[in-house]
């Protein structure tokens, strides 16, 4: 079994960074193989909205005109049976280098010109899929506040995967060097052994 995490924040070695690490340590103990994509160190463009990925229909996603290394990232995700799905908030939603991943993902939609509204790809959710956010709010406030945990399951879904759990760390800003503590970490384990069980390991 395969997880990759995406990973939109841009502090390496931060909060999110580590419960990702965390998550995925677990991941591996229970048999996965495993792959982190820092967004930051991908060349992704902005979409156009041109919509030609949309075009055509099936499963399959749509082939986008920009020549840059979006593809190469689906495909890791694509040959993924668990993803893991982190940004830290900002401005209370995703950061911008995960909000440009985001919104290429319209590739894995059918939406032809004169369709009302877009049609998801792959019906079907064969993969598991794994959230993580924080923030400097509490963490229920910001669950309550803001659609970022949405955004993500909504991206997941997408990409053909069901999401099975949720950690979000809150409080996350009251140092520089936050320790994300021991229940998160713990909670990042579990989730991490949850997404390889559902795997199917």
């Amino acid at each position: 079994m395969r997880v990759t995490a995406i990973v939109g924040t841009y502090r390496i070695g931060g909060v999110i960074d580590t419960a990702v690490d965390d998550l995925l340590g677990a991941a591996r103990e229970a048999g996965a193989e495993t792959r982190k994509i820092y967004l930051i160190d991908k060349k992704i463009e902005f979409c156009t909205n041109c919509r030609t990925c949309t075009q055509e229909a099936g499963e399959k996603r749509g082939e986008c005109i920009i020549a840059d290394e979006m593809g190469s990232v689906i495909d890791e995700l694509e040959a993924s049976h668990g993803i893991v799905l982190a940004s830290p908030m900002n401005f209370s939603t995703v950061t911008a280098v995960m909000k440009r991943f985001m919104e290429r993902l319209i590739c894995c939609v059918y939406w032809p010109w004169g369709m009302k509204a877009p049609k998801e790809r792959i019906p079907e959710k064969e993969k598991r899929a794994v959230v993580v956010c924080s923030s400097a709010a509490p963490a229920f406030m910001s669950r309550m506040t803001t659609p970022i945990v949405g955004l993500l399951k909504n991206a997941a879904k997408l990409l053909g995967a069901k999401p099975i759990g949720v950690l979000f760390v809150g409080l996350a800003a009251g140092e520089k060097n936050h320790d994300i503590g021991p229940k998160a970490r713990q909670r990042a384990r579990n989730l991490g052994q949850k997404l390889v069980s559902h795997g199917g390991v």
